[in-house]
């Protein structure tokens, strides 16, 4: 019975979590193309591309914790 209540509980929590995560993944992509807009160093431009081209596809791909990572790479370039 514990089982079943538990896993009820995941499958209900499942899609909150996903839009979650899909709106964060949006604000940091937005992060990312502000922070480029804003002309990072030399050394943080190609990183900060790098991780804006990788969260962009994981987007696409509906892949938002990956898309995540790529946020959190792009934060520690920034060193936020």
């Amino acid at each position: 019975m514990r089982l079943l209540l538990l896993s009820a509980c995941l499958l209900a929590a499942g899609p909150a979590v996903a839009a979650d995560d899909a709106s964060s993944c949006a604000e940091g992509i937005a992060m990312i193309r502000d922070a480029l807009a804003l002309n990072p160093p030399e050394t943080a431009v190609p990183k900060l591309r790098k991780a804006l081209r990788v969260a962009e596809r994981e987007q696409k791909e509906g892949e938002f914790d990956e898309c995540l990572d790529a946020v959190a790479d792009a934060r520690k370039v920034l060193g936020r």
